[in-house]
């Protein structure tokens, strides 16, 4: 019995190592320089080329590793491997995946209307949230308020991080994030600083701008935001008639993985506006519709279409999401940024 006991307690004690183990195992943040074969002159080669982390190289083909970080196809597929053991890209059960989503910070945009509509406290990290409308419908605003509110404690509905604004439509503007700081107490001067401000001048330099996110990030800059306005703005200018259609598509489709992977990374929201047509078969009803396409609305984890109301207000419609139900709301648009009233 009492030899029963001992093994029992040396199973459980050996179970607690293995655990212990695999727990060092992934908390070890692995980088390029880990992997078998690459050295500093591939590691320069592949940040040319754009990749920065394990999960870059993991996703690669040999034949595709090889060229671009100038090794032998068997180093490349060995380096491949050695990242995909890092990266441990595995099944995991149910409740692995729930605590893993323990992670997730909320940011909230002031109204808690549009809040609860969010699921109950905002804008989520590791998601990608999209507004569409018609101009003055909010969008812009809610951005502002996100770059702001982001930068607030957990406890008070923000990330206790930095916001990154891609202004694709030169709609930033400084002084009405000081008038939100402002209305909520914080230092106006000290929530600009902390918010990085790019114009992409056009989809390239808009798709270059990602890849400098994750360059900050790994500089170690704390940011939990990444705000697009507009998404398809330029992607629709540049790429005009059925022709290109496929073409702007694709690079559009590249350009949201991009991002999601971002988000997902290092856990931090992305919020991006959109433009709107009028659709033409439709006959009766509302004929606004979002640019973009099926791409944009399977990328987007909420799908907000935002509009204006009665007496200044705007309307907010949830129309997808994958754990909350079509519902719409109202809120305002103020001094102070989004409140539930005027």
């Amino acid at each position: 019995m009492a030899e029963e006991k001992g093994e029992k307690a040396k199973e459980e004690k050996e179970e607690k190592e293995e655990k212990k183990d695999k727990k060092k195992k992934e908390e070890k943040e692995y980088t390029l320089s880990d992997l078998p074969g690459i050295g500093p002159s591939s590691i320069a080669k592949l940040e040319a080329a754009g990749i920065y982390d394990l999960m870059g190289v993991a996703v690669m083909t040999p034949a595709g590793l090889a060229e671009t970080a100038g090794l032998g196809e068997a180093g490349a597929r060995k380096a491949i491997q050695a990242a995909r053991k890092m990266m441990n890209l595995d099944f995991q059960t149910g409740t692995d995946y729930a605590k893993k989503r323990e992670e997730i910070c909320v940011i909230t945009t002031g109204s808690k209307n549009l809040d609860n509509l969010l699921g109950g406290k905002g804008v989520e990290t590791k998601s990608m949230t999209e507004a569409f409308g018609a101009y003055g419908s909010g969008k812009s605003q809610l951005g502002f308020a996100l770059a702001v509110n982001v930068q607030l404690p957990v406890n008070m509905g923000g990330a206790n991080g930095k916001a990154v604004f891609i202004d694709c439509e030169g709609t930033f503007r400084p002084e009405r994030i000081r008038q939100i700081a402002e209305a909520i107490g914080a230092n106006p001067e000290k929530i600009l600083k902390n918010i990085f401000v790019a114009r992409a001048l056009n989809s390239d330099h808009q798709i270059l701008l990602l890849d400098r996110v994750a360059e900050m990030i790994k500089e170690g800059e704390p940011i939990k935001l990444i705000i697009i306005d507009s998404l398809t703005a330029h992607f629709r200018s540049e790429f005009t008639g059925r022709g290109q259609l496929a073409d702007r598509q694709q690079k559009l489709n590249r350009y949201l993985h991009s991002l999601i992977r971002i988000s997902e990374q290092y856990n931090l929201a992305v919020y991006v506006t959109n433009q709107v047509m009028a659709n033409p078969a439709i006959m009766f009803g509302d004929p606004t519709t979002a640019v973009g396409g099926h791409i944009v609305a399977h990328s987007s984890t909420y799908r907000l279409y935002l509009r204006r109301g009665k007496k200044d207000s705007r309307v907010a419609k949830m129309i997808d999401s994958p754990n909350l139900p079509e519902n719409e709301t109202i809120f305002f648009l103020t001094a102070a940024g989004l409140r539930d009233s005027a």
